[in-house]
């Protein structure tokens, strides 16, 4: 027989020689089974063992003749097999070679996009580990907020991926189903025992029950796991084009020698790897809502879903494993600028210490109504007239006796908004 792919390439898994080369195993392996039930002889069972093998070129002219994908690698397997090709596919049903066969190329597929997420957390770890106290603004809204640090950001990142990465695996081991269950699922001309066997031997589980086709909420919900995915890598390839942009330049994708931004303006950096990645999500979202159409068949089955899968699974597969790769070197050559980040802090002159003074106030007697008036007219001041913001506040009569310099330097500092960041880092796995 000729050996299972297992390669690294997810392009190669949606080759015909693959999908092919898993459609002979799966007969050959339900040859097997039948000869334990004595269905099938001994010799017969070696000489396909040792004949079987299929040519793509050929199968792709018998399939012009006879259009019907299976009878056509059928046929051009018997011509190497010779008379002992009539136990090939006995009591098997085109369905229950295309679908087992796809799910052992969906879990080929899964394992190569288990390991690019893993690569993405990896590079987020380290990432956060490296500025885990390098103070930066908060944004709500997309304006300053309160600090966090850069190593705070990129740990959420971290745990977004690993939820992606349980999807994942949970989407493999659901679509790590096989069927040989016959025209439509009773199994009147096949012994359930060949199912198991040839499930068992794919490293599959036999679906418990089965009409002519698998049911397609399976591959729905694989695609589901493939769109979120797409969706996180869309969410860091956003926040990292806003980073870069010139007013706030935080960080910004690695520029190497010789790299050109724009064929007009010689100065131009800009974030195309993030930019690429947001589009790719895009396509990932259509080929879900194509996915979850599918669900619905007529009856027992009907092939309104087989046009669509053969382009959605590869693509989305293939764009999936492509943009993890790329949002992986993104991260780990993102170039990043702690000195930027504290001028960004200093740009809104003591603001962001907004609620840390509300509490304060509150703490020493003030009602919240009284307290949040007076922070927010000194804060509207501060943005009006660029003032510094403390000033303002020791300067008011109203707070003028009742709050300490001391209390000011306390609520005024950077680290009170950093306390917990050691705890959220174990919480995380960090």
């Amino acid at each position: 027989m000729i050996p299972r792919y297992t390669g690294a390439e997810m392009g190669a898994i949606w080759t015909d020689e693959n999908k092919y080369r898993i459609w002979l195993e799966i007969e050959v392996l339900a040859c097997e089974a039948m000869h334990k039930l004595r269905l099938v002889p001994a010799a017969d069972l070696a000489r396909i063992k040792k004949r079987a093998r299929f040519d793509v070129a050929r199968i792709e002219a018998i399939e012009a003749e006879v259009n019907h994908d299976v009878i056509a690698f059928l046929t051009n397997v018997a011509e190497y097999v010779g008379p002992s090709a009539r136990y090939i596919h006995r009591g098997l049903t085109s369905s229950d070679v295309l679908d087992t066969a796809l799910a052992v190329q969906m879990t080929q597929a899964a394992d190569i996009l288990i390991r690019d997420v893993k690569a993405v957390i990896k590079a987020a770890a380290a990432k956060a580990r490296t500025y885990k106290h390098t103070p930066m603004m908060g944004r709500s809204h997309g304006i300053h907020a309160e600090p966090i640090t850069f190593g705070l950001k990129m740990a959420v990142m971290f745990d977004e991926f690993n939820r992606a990465l349980q999807r994942l695996k949970s989407a493999r081991a659901t679509v790590a189903t096989g069927q040989l269950s016959g025209a439509v699922g009773t199994h009147a001309h096949l012994d359930p025992f060949v199912e198991r066997y040839v499930c068992r031997k794919l490293k599959l589980k036999p679906a418990p029950i089965s009409t002519q086709v698998l049911q397609r909420d399976l591959h729905a919900e694989y695609m589901a796991a493939i769109a979120l995915t797409g969706a996180s890598v869309e969410r860091w390839a956003v926040e990292f084009r806003h980073l870069q942009r010139t007013e706030v330049r935080e960080a910004e994708e690695f520029f190497s020698v010789g790299q050109k931004g724009s064929s007009a303006m010689p100065h131009k950096r800009n974030p195309i790897t993030a930019e690429k990645l947001t589009g790719l999500a895009r396509l990932l979202r259509g080929n879900l809502m194509a996915a979850l159409d599918n669900v619905a068949l007529w009856h027992e089955r009907d092939i309104s879903h087989s046009s669509v899968e053969r382009v959605i699974l590869p693509d989305s597969t293939i764009a999936l494993d492509h943009m993890l790769t790329q949002l992986a070197k993104l991260v780990k050559g993102l170039q990043v600028y702690p000195e930027r980040m504290r001028a960004n802090i200093a740009l809104s002159h003591g603001l962001i210490h907004s609620q840390q003074v509300l509490l304060l106030l509150t703490d020493q007697g003030f009602s919240r109504e009284d307290a949040y008036r007076l922070v927010q007219k000194h804060a509207m001041r501060a943005w009006n007239e660029s003032a510094d913001f403390r000033s303002l506040l020791e300067a008011d009569p109203e707070i003028a006796g009742k709050v300490s310099a001391k209390d000011f330097d306390r609520v005024f500092d950077l680290k009170a908004h950093f306390k917990d960041v050691d705890r959220t880092f174990k919480a995380v796995g960090l």
